[in-house]
């Protein structure tokens, strides 16, 4: 079992909503995006600043350091400190004087003597004549503003792929919408179509939710369709069967024609109550099922269940009933909740006939609800098969014979009995036998 999302690390949910969320990795795709955009353009800028515009900048800014250097000396052979004070509060340079008579840095905590200028200013060196020497840079204060624009452009690149991020979220909110539809069209529920957004002019979200809802339309016609046919022709084969019936049941019982009427009824009777599960598996299926509820002692219902057994299956007698004593009258749908019974018990009896114990019919309250078990200690059915036994018309390849079973609809019938009491079926093997677990 997986771990709850609460305590699944951090690391782990991030790779989880990567590896099943287009949405997050179109995110995650603008963010790198941005980055390298980002990268190109700063490097690109570096490397232009770097040749083209510093070749073709440095003769200016030499003679413009040569112009700052005059008036620093007033035209004479030796720095005045205060016009070179007066030069540094007027522009945003940085000056180092260092010689003979005057020693004086405009920035004297960023700066010692022997030291130049760290890696994000450049300076340019000037020499007076009585062999002083002016180092002027960028003013230090200056620089410290440029990384507020720095935090502003990183900012910037993050507000950008959150806002793509709500775009994106917006534009493929579509497909939440498709997914749930098709889990309801998946479970027969065609009620509901898929919402279209700007049905007038949908884009490619909305034709393709168009597109589902059309082969919804389509699957749930043949459905109905489908219903139709096998409801008609079970009620016209009603007819004929009734009539056959009478007709062998007016053979002479004794004589050579006995065994012959005999084995006639019983293929009739086996149509018949083919036919009768058809019309009941359809009725079941369909959207408007109604209960006929009403006050049932299960235990005489299971008993009554297990007497008509008898004729096909002599070691019903033998099946055990566990109950409660106490166990009060439950509203059900009898005739229904009895079909169920016969279903489960008849398959448990066919399937653990040679098994050394009989099955068993287990009654129990689970809060406010019912559940009944039926075991036998038969083979059992390969795992593979479980979960497509309670389908229509499915029956494994150990029940293929005539003797060993019919068409394949009465676990299906028992699944749409619980599913009408609001309950479910669920089987699995018991080792030995299988385990039929209905819940009420």
């Amino acid at each position: 079992m997986t771990a709850p999302a609460a305590q699944c690390p951090w690391h782990r949910r991030v790779r989880q909503h990567l590896g099943h969320s287009i949405k997050w990795r179109i995110v995650v795709v603008f963010v790198l995006l941005a980055t390298a955009v980002a990268g190109v353009f700063v490097f690109g800028a570096q490397r232009a600043f770097a040749v083209g515009w510093r070749d073709a900048a440095r003769p200016l800014l030499a003679d413009y350091v040569a112009h700052l250097a005059s008036e620093v000396t007033g035209g004479g052979p030796t720095p005045q400190l205060a016009r070179a004070q007066a030069l540094v509060q007027r522009l945003p340079v940085s000056l180092h004087i260092s010689g003979p008579v005057l020693n004086w840095d405009s920035e004297p905590a960023r700066h010692t003597d022997g030291e130049a200028h760290t890696a994000w200013t450049q300076a340019f060196n000037q020499r007076t004549a009585d062999g002083h020497t002016l180092r002027f840079g960028i003013q230090a204060s200056a620089v410290e503003r440029r990384p507020r624009y720095f935090g502003m452009a990183l900012f910037a690149l993050l507000v950008v792929p959150m806002l793509a991020w709500l775009y994106l979220r917006r534009l493929l909110r579509p497909l939440d919408a498709i997914g749930a539809g098709a889990q309801r069209f998946g479970t027969g529920d065609f009620s509901q179509p898929i919402p279209v957004r700007h049905p007038g002019r949908p884009d490619e979200l909305g034709q393709l939710a168009n597109t589902i809802n059309t082969m919804g339309q389509d699957i749930s016609q043949m459905l109905d369709a489908k219903r139709a046919l096998l409801l008609a022709i079970s009620h016209e084969l009603r007819s004929p069967l009734t009539r056959a019936r009478l007709n062998a049941e007016l053979l002479p019982e004794e004589g050579a024609a006995g065994p012959q009427r005999a084995a006639l009824l019983r293929d009739l009777q086996e149509m018949g109550s083919l036919i009768s599960d058809l019309l009941e598996s359809e009725r079941l299926a369909s959207q408007h099922a109604a209960l006929q509820r009403e006050s049932t002692d299960l235990l005489a219902l299971a008993s009554s269940v297990l007497e008509d057994l008898r004729a096909r299956h002599p070691q019903a007698a033998q099946v055990r009933i566990e109950a409660p004593a106490d166990l009060p009258a439950w509203s059900v749908d009898a005739a229904r909740l009895r079909l169920l019974l016969r279903n489960l018990l008849d398959n448990a009896l066919r399937h653990g006939a040679e098994a050394p114990q009989p099955p068993t019919l287990r009654i129990a309250r689970s809060g406010n609800g019912l559940v009944l078990t039926v075991r036998d200690h038969g083979p059992g059915v390969p795992d593979a098969q479980l979960q497509h036994l309670a389908q229509a018309f499915y029956r494994p390849d150990s029940a293929r014979t005539r003797a060993a079973g019919g068409v394949g609809l009465g676990l299906y019938l028992c699944r749409l009995v619980a599913v009408a009491h609001g309950g479910s079926l669920v089987l699995r093997n018991a080792e030995p036998g299988l385990e039929a677990v209905v819940r009420l």
